[in-house]
Parts: structure tokens; C-alpha cells; sequence
């Protein structure tokens, strides 16, 4: 996770446009794949050589892996989409906490769009605080029982 962190802190050369968020995607439904394979599924109508210039932009970035295979590359996501948006979000959170500002305004800030967005996420909230709370002082993780989990 500190890999992906560190990718994230960098410039903007990590940020994701909309053509590279869009193979990315493309990526994690298949797994791995060749530029050829990707334009032959037909779910992508661009040329062969943006498809390939932008997943080598995002092998650079180091977000793919990729293997020779013939005269082409065969691709495939370093990481899963679930930790690459946990790592964004986490570290958009840890750049409004070090902006300088008071701590407790960005966190005005994020319990109240939680509450406009659904205040049952408002419950969710308390007892991911309250979880977080016991586990920093050693108690041992106690299952929800039915009518917390909603």
C-alpha cells in the first residue's frame, strides 16, 4: 500500500485523464491484455497506437505491469481498483488534514458532505470511529452484532 501511497504523493504525472481511467477500467474487467486484443473486444474505438502510448503512459506511471509477448506487450493492472481509489481517497484525506488548516475544519467538511450524501453513513461513521478507538488501545475486534450492521 505505502508503493501505491508514494505514486499518489507525486506531481500531477500520476493523476489519470479520462482516456487512461477508461483502459485502466478496461484492464481490470479482463485482467491482462495486448493493444490488439483490447481494440478486437470492440468496446474501445481509437487508434491502435493511442491505445498503446497511453497504457505505456500508464506502465510509466507504474500502475501496469507489462511482459513481451511476440512484438507486442501483454498488460495487466498493478494494482486492483479497490486499492487504487482506497490509496486516492486516503491520501486526498491526508492532504486536507496537512493543509495547514485546523484539523477539525477538514473534518467539518467530510462529516458534512457524509450526511448530505445519506445520514445512515453517519452511523457507518461512528462505528468505524468506535472500532478504530478500540483497536488503538488493544482491544481485540468484536463482531457487529445484527442490528448494528443496519
Amino acid at each position: 500500500m505505502k508503493r501505491i501511497l508514494n505514486l499518489l504523493r507525486r506531481s500531477p504525472g500520476t493523476q489519470l485523464g479520462p482516456l487512461e481511467q477508461q483502459l485502466l477500467s478496461a484492464l481490470w474487467l479482463r485482467g491482462s491484455s495486448t493493444v490488439r486484443e483490447m481494440l478486437d473486444a470492440g468496446d474501445i474505438k481509437l487508434a491502435y497506437t493511442t491505445v498503446m502510448t497511453t497504457l505505456d503512459r500508464l506502465y510509466k506511471k507504474q500502475l501496469l505491469n507489462r511482459a513481451p509477448e511476440g512484438r507486442a506487450f501483454r498488460y495487466s493492472p498493478k494494482y486492483t481498483q479497490e486499492e487504487l481509489e482506497r490509496a486516492a481517497v486516503g491520501e486526498t484525506i491526508r492532504q486536507l488534514l496537512g493543509s495547514g488548516a485546523a484539523a477539525s475544519l477538514p473534518l467539518s467538511y467530510l462529516v458534512e458532505a457524509v450526511s448530505e450524501h445519506d445520514a445512515r453513513l453517519l452511523d457507518d461513521l461512528q462505528r468505524l470511529l468506535d472500532q478504530k478507538r478500540r483497536e488503538l488501545r488493544g482491544e481485540p475486534r468484536r463482531e457487529l452484532r445484527s442490528e448494528e450492521k443496519h
